[in-house]
């Protein structure tokens, strides 16, 4: 039999065993060991229906990396395959590279399928994923595939959230002009005639997308809008009137409308519809929030104060603590606010050191820094192991300079929570830039940078470290990448300072300007131009 030819249809004794192993490892609840059974018969017999199954039990599983390579071979099996697809564009976006699910999404749409790209566009905009890269690829696309309108309108998204409105209202124009019965393409005409002040046009193009839509809730929701930016807040109640109809029991929606009352300015309509919330036994925080600030822009302080205490343990409720504290703050009742405070604590011991950290926070915004620390101190004998208290301690010794009581909060952090990134970078950080002991903050950046890889604060201190540590280009690599992420007065510095270093002075002086233009509070720019004179802009540099 070892001689024997190899069988070539059917199942031989190591495909059936592998079968067989890989059937009862899945009933064992192994789904990991199952989906490498069948991926291995998959494989041996170039069976998409195989790599399906491995695909299901992949699922099961906490393991992304089995689930994607799993996808993929069935994707290679079965290239015309939708559902591979979509679980690897959906696997992509999770990972981040948002190209990768693109690519996929467009393979399905090229095919007639259906590559939601639309809603791919919607997300990466909340994201804030950079459009550029985006819409280069869509653009691509639609050099072959010029009728797609779901690829259209996603360009046109990304267009507008990049700032090129006049192209994407340029697309939706012709959009409108071969697809009228698209509600999304309304969607979008309004809610790019809203974010620029073009409200008679944003009414109009609703009321188109409601024509080919009737019951869109999106679409009259902004309707309402436009009319209440218009003044006509009787024609935008009615729209919500109608709206409320139609979901008489949805909470959520009832919230959704109070808020947008709010931010137009109109808080009696906003108050209708969330006194009838609170009644319910399961009112939610969020209505008892949204009552106390309109007490508070009435000027009924008391009132709001009562709302505010309303709002349970869980979501919302150092929220509204906050919120209370600052009003009464505001009022000059900065010693009711404390009182409140205290009592808050003594009523939810379980929020004791994030009440505490919120009068911290209250009295140094109202300058009594003395007393924010004994009152820190103080919080700290009674919860010593509190790492939220001891975090914020060690910063705001870091602020006043006592850099040695800064390590000791920041150790005394790590003793019990070695694994702490935010802690591991702010000692390792400022033992880089404060001190002389690199050998010490190198692995303590670097620590925190394996936790915390996306970090932008992590990311800057990473770029930082490998500029003291003489690597300029790598150091550009990370400081560009947490600049993109996260674009901050300190980070921006650091940044313009190595392009500096590296000879790209014009560059480096362009981001010294942006930063000047774009941050109102810039310490560390203004303290790079005292270093370095010939950064600042010309308009700026001493005579």
């Amino acid at each position: 039999m070892a001689s024997a030819p190899p069988v070539e249809s059917g199942l031989d004794a190591a495909g059936l065993t592998t079968l067989i192993s890989a059937e009862l490892a899945g009933q064992r609840g192994d789904f990991a060991r199952a989906t490498r059974g069948y991926l291995d018969a998959a494989q041996r017999y170039h069976s998409a229906a195989l790599a399906e199954r491995a695909t299901l039990a992949a699922r099961y599983t906490d393991d992304r990396d089995l689930l994607e390579q799993a996808a993929r071979r069935w994707q290679s099996l079965a290239p015309d395959a939708e559902a591979p697809a979509r679980l690897l564009a959906g696997l992509a976006m999770e990972r981040g590279d948002w190209l990768d699910s693109l690519n996929q999404r467009l393979t399905l749409a090229a095919r007639g399928g259906q590559g939601d790209l639309t809603g791919f566009a919607e997300t990466a905009i909340e994201q804030n994923v950079a459009p550029a890269p985006l819409i280069a690829r869509l653009q691509d696309f639609l050099a072959e595939y010029d009728d797609q309108p779901q690829a259209q309108l996603a360009t046109a998204l990304l267009e507008a959230a990049g700032g090129d409105t006049r192209r994407a209202e340029t697309r939706l124009s012709r959009l409108a002009e071969r697809h009228p019965e698209l509600p999304g393409l309304w969607l979008a005409r309004t809610r790019l005639a809203l974010q620029e002040d073009r409200y008679a046009a944003a009414r109009d193009a609703a009321r188109r997308g409601l024509e080919a839509a009737p019951d869109d809730s999106r679409l009259t929701l902004l309707l309402a809008q436009a009319q209440l930016r218009l003044g006509n807040v009787d024609a935008a109640e009615s729209r919500i009137d109608t709206l409320l109809e139609r979901h008489a029991d949805a909470p959520q929606l009832r919230l959704a409308l109070a808020r947008l009352y709010l931010e137009e300015g109109y808080p009696a309509p906003a108050k209708r519809l969330l006194l009838p919330l609170i009644e319910q036994d399961d009112a939610s925080p969020a209505a008892f929030i949204l009552l106390g600030m309109i007490a508070e822009t009435e000027g009924e302080v008391d009132n709001a104060l009562l709302y505010y205490r309303q709002v349970p343990p869980g979501d919302g409720f150092l929220d509204a603590r906050r919120r209370a504290a600052q009003m009464l703050a505001e009022h000059d009742r900065l010693p009711d606010a404390r009182t409140f405070l205290h009592v808050e604590r003594l009523r939810h011991p379980e929020s004791y050191g994030e009440l505490a950290a919120i009068e911290v926070q209250l009295l140094s915004e109202h300058h009594q820094e003395t007393e924010a620390d004994a009152l820190l101190d103080r919080a700290l004998k009674r919860r010593p192991d509190d790492t939220q208290l001891r975090f914020m301690r060690g910063m705001r010794r870091y602020q006043q300079g006592d850099i040695a009581g800064m390590e000791s909060d920041l150790r005394r952090i790590l003793e019990q929570q070695p694994e702490d990134a935010a802690a591991l970078n702010a000692l390792g950080y400022t033992l880089l830039d404060e001190t002389e002991r690199l050998d010490e903050a190198r692995p303590l950046i670097e620590k925190a940078y394996r936790l915390a890889p996306d970090n932008p604060a992590v990311i800057d201190s990473m770029g930082w470290l490998q500029y003291k540590l003489g690597r300029p280009q790598q150091a550009l690599v990370h400081l560009r990448e947490a600049y993109r992420r996260q674009p901050d007065q300190e980070i921006a510095a650091h940044l313009a300072e190595v392009l500096w270093q590296q000879g790209r002075r014009a560059e480096a002086r362009r981001l010294v300007a942006e930063a000047l233009e774009r941050f109102d509070s810039r310490p560390q720019i203004e303290a790079l131009i005292q270093r370095i004179p010939a950064l600042a802009p010309t308009h700026a540099r001493p005579e």
